[in-house]
């Protein structure tokens, strides 16, 4: 599984034949050549000519699909994947994660940061919405930045808890570090964007969380932040402030576009009324939320009540791999076990995992289709696999029976980062070793 070589840079790419697919427009599939120049998608038609100079991918039988935005991760965590099983959210937390955390130097971020891009990468995924650590966040972006992945990035904001010392934060000088880190690496252009990132309501004083809701209108930043995760965090939030979540955020005057929400499995019919009007976003991670046992997030509810969802794999630590595959799956199959099988269809959950994340990380008008005009974020799926044929609906195929090893190319802002399956931007097998070697010390350092 050695990276695949680098040929050098084309003028142009063209997608030559195959189904274009985009979830989340009128006409779902149309048999189409793509023409990428530069960073951008220039065209979406059959014929389209190719010069001399230009990379032509041979798409015939294929599935292009816009890249898959995942609007909820910590790469930071994939270094203790597979060592912190079976446990709920706060001895999870209490016991593996923020010890963890509290142990990274930026060497250990480094090599967590590789690893989960190159997963994600390999899986499809073009664009995270990734929630860092206290420290190293600069260590995440300049990575995402090397290996070719599209995201926004966070410092995490945490001042009051009963973790670690090293991971307590000054509210003031953790917002002003957040802030510096905007200034040096906030640049959409270049697929790099910012957020404020308050853990949740249980790891924060009021003085950080109105400094947050302070800095986020002062510089239009997103705030990104878990919600209603387990009842036991409800139960806390009402005794730190007196009410839900929910209520915390709209009196601090967050509840608006910026805001994003992973989770919010607890919530309300009443709730999802206030986030909808609001205009923020639920970040929904199924397989996290049924792996530490937090419950099941009511999605159909929320999505009557007109609130935008979108997926996210969490963090490997916790949910033990990134694929957004299996998010799309999960996610269509929960709610059909409580609702019925017509239940979140396969092209509704196709649309949540591209368009709707694109749009809650404020990036609707520049990826999460394939249209021109767009950043040219394309994976191209092999559908002729043995867990994949037949079939009819290409929809259908890809949430129930597709998975990683159906990914072909990935290209991310013109830049092909996956070829024939082979990550091209890192040695997957150095990266695995580094990663080996840096969880050990990372463990040791931890006392776990």
């Amino acid at each position: 599984m050695r990276a695949g070589g680098s040929r050098s840079k084309a003028m142009a790419t063209l997608f030559r034949g195959g189904s274009v697919l985009n979830p989340g427009l009128e006409d779902r599939v149309v048999e189409a050549d793509v023409l990428v120049e530069d960073s951008r998608v220039a065209g979406v038609r059959s014929g389209l000519h190719a010069g001399d100079d230009f990379d032509v991918v041979d798409c015939e039988g294929l599935l292009l699909l816009p890249g898959f935005v995942q609007t909820h991760v910590h790469v930071c965590q994939t270094l203790w994947r597979n060592l912190s099983d079976d446990l709920p959210l706060m001895e999870w937390l209490r016991g593996w994660t923020w010890p963890m955390e509290a142990a990274h130097d930026a060497d250990s971020m480094r090599a967590s940061a590789r690893l989960g891009f190159a997963e994600l990468l390999l899986s499809g995924t073009t664009t995270v919405n990734d929630m860092g650590s206290v420290r190293h966040t600069d260590v995440i972006v300049e990575e995402a930045r090397t290996m070719g992945i599209r995201g926004q990035f966070a410092r995490v904001l945490m001042d009051d808890h009963d973790g670690p010392k090293a991971l307590l934060d000054d509210p003031d000088a953790a917002v002003k570090e957040s802030l510096a880190l905007a200034d040096h690496f906030h640049d959409p252009s270049a697929g790099t964007r910012i957020a404020l990132a308050p853990r949740f309501a249980v790891s924060s004083s009021l003085r950080l969380l109105e400094l947050v809701a302070a800095a986020a209108e002062d510089r239009n930043l997103m705030v990104h932040t878990h919600c209603a995760e387990t009842k036991e965090e409800v139960r806390l939030t009402e005794g730190r402030f007196g009410m839900r979540p929910i209520a915390l955020f709209q009196a601090l005057g967050l509840m608006n576009e910026n805001l994003l929400m992973a989770h919010c499995v607890h919530t309300s019919p009443t709730e999802h009324e206030s986030i909808a009007v609001g205009g923020a976003s639920v970040l929904h991670c199924p397989t996290t939320n049924l792996k530490l046992g937090s419950g099941t997030a009511p999605i159909m509810d929320m999505m009557k009540a007109g609130v935008r969802v979108s997926l996210g794999a969490d963090g490997a630590a916790c949910n033990n791999n990134l694929s957004m595959f299996r998010e799309a799956r999960t996610a269509s199959l929960l709610q059909k076990g409580l609702h019925g099988p017509d239940c979140l269809p396969a092209w509704d959950v196709l649309r949540m995992a591209t368009m709707d994340g694109a749009t809650a990380l404020g990036m609707g008008d520049e990826i999460g289709t394939i249209e021109a005009g767009k950043f040219a974020d394309i994976v191209v799926l092999d559908p002729h696999r043995c867990c994949s044929v037949p079939f009819d609906d290409p929809a259908g195929a890809i949430v129930y029976s597709m998975g990683p090893s159906n990914v072909l190319h990935v290209m991310v802002g013109g830049r092909m980062v996956v070829r024939d399956g082979l990550l091209i931007t890192a040695d997957v097998e150095e990266v695995m070793t580094e990663a080996q070697e840096a969880s050990l010390r990372l463990r040791k350092r931890a006392g776990l």
